[in-house]
């Protein structure tokens, strides 16, 4: 297999040749236009931001991506889908409020946002991929029926897969809430009897009759003498969905999250190639790796950067995109006001360094082995041709 062409600008600009015009030469040179069939409806699947974060990409960097998807005749939309946990993007309401308030509004980007799992996460398409792992994938709606995909992700580092590239963004991120439990959960979720009031929210959400009130047993805690019974997950009956832990209004509800990480990010991978299913010539990928967090933009705060600005990839092999990015963030020196920073000496593999038993190659080699793509790639530096300055 011949190595993916992996294209890269940095981040130096001057009056002649602005970041905006850089970026778009670069999807010029990347060859995006190929990859966006004529009125196709195009996915560009982001990460908003939670309320707090300031690591997640810029919106005024999203809009030469999304007139370039216009001038290819595209019809363009930026979405994500809910997340598993309560947050401030749990539903599409609050999602929209959150993106709208990091500054994806129609005005700076110049595409409408769409939450892609619906209202309540629940919004999916089930897509078969009969891989080790999973038989079927729960993909958000919208984009499982998206026309094109286009993937605009922060490169950054991630407490379970080790780094969030192209692959978490369109895998993790593409799911459907119910997609997500599965990556991350072989169990049912699990009741925090402390907590729980028994106010049936669980019950009235569940779909499958999988919870139920059960009187509690003797010498359980409970949080009021006059509550006698606990709500009780029947793990026969549970698919999980999730949506009794958004639904509970005392967040007695948690996920029991898999300790095998290797099992998790194959099970990414293969979300990822569901994701991609049908839209396998369809889709490209951009890869931001500026302000390099230690950990997700899924927090609420962002920590310092532990390598300095690197630039832009944009490739249409997602496998390749990522391991570019890791290469290209293991070769830069430590920040000294970094969570690394204080390490001495400062270590060559910046991922272990801050997670030190996470084995990130895993996911590079999984979805190699499916053929998502290649880690052998050609990183090809993109140099716009400089505008003559006007006055």
């Amino acid at each position: 297999m011949s190595p993916s062409a992996v294209y890269h600008i940095d981040l130096r600009a001057d009056d002649a040749c602005n970041l905006l015009d850089k970026i778009s030469w670069l999807l010029k040179e990347a060859g995006m236009a190929r990859r966006i069939p004529k009125r196709a409806l195009t996915a560009v699947k982001m990460h908003f931001g939670e309320r707090g974060n300031t690591a997640f990409v810029r919106p005024l960097l999203v809009r030469p991506i999304i007139d370039a998807i216009a001038a290819a005749d595209g019809r363009p939309f930026l979405t994500d889908a809910g997340t598993l946990y309560v947050g401030t993007r749990g539903n599409a309401v609050d999602h929209l409020l959150t993106a709208m308030r990091n500054g994806f509004v129609v005005e700076v980007v110049g595409a409408p946002v769409v939450i892609a799992d619906g209202l309540d996460g629940r919004d999916e398409v089930a897509v078969p991929v009969c891989l080790q792992r999973c038989q079927d994938v729960y993909i958000a709606s919208a984009l499982a029926r998206a026309d094109a995909l286009v993937s605009v992700a922060h490169f950054k580092l991630h407490e379970l897969a080790g780094f969030g590239g192209a692959i978490k963004n369109v895998g993790m991120g593409g799911a459907s809430r119910r997609g997500k439990m599965a990556q991350h959960s072989v169990m049912e979720p699990k009741i925090r009897p402390k907590k729980c009031i028994a106010c049936g929210s669980c019950i009235k959400v569940c779909a499958h009759e999988a919870v139920t009130l059960v009187q509690r047993p003797e010498g359980m805690a409970r949080p009021k003498e006059t509550i006698k019974k606990v709500a009780r997950i029947d793990a026969s009956q549970c698919v999980g969905c999730g949506s009794c832990i958004h639904a509970c209004p005392e967040e007695a509800i948690d996920i029991q999250w898999d300790k095998d990480i290797t099992g998790f990010m194959e099970r990414m991978v293969e979300y990822t190639v569901g994701a991609l299913h049908g839209k396998e010539d369809k889709s490209f990928f951009i890869n931001f790796l500026t302000q390099i967090s230690p950990a997700c933009d899924c927090h609420a705060s962002a920590d310092a950067p532990i390598v300095a600005d690197i630039g832009i990839l944009a490739s249409v092999d997602p496998v390749a995109i990522d391991q570019a990015s890791v290469d290209l963030v293991n070769a830069q020196p430590v920040l000294a006001n970094s969570h690394l920073g204080t390490m001495n000496p400062p270590p060559e593999d910046k991922i272990r360094g801050v997670y030190p038993h996470i084995p990130w190659e895993h996911q590079l080699e999984y979805a190699e082995s499916l053929g998502l793509g290649s880690r052998q790639y050609q990183l090809i530096t993109v140099t716009p041709p400089k505008k003559r300055k006007t006055h």
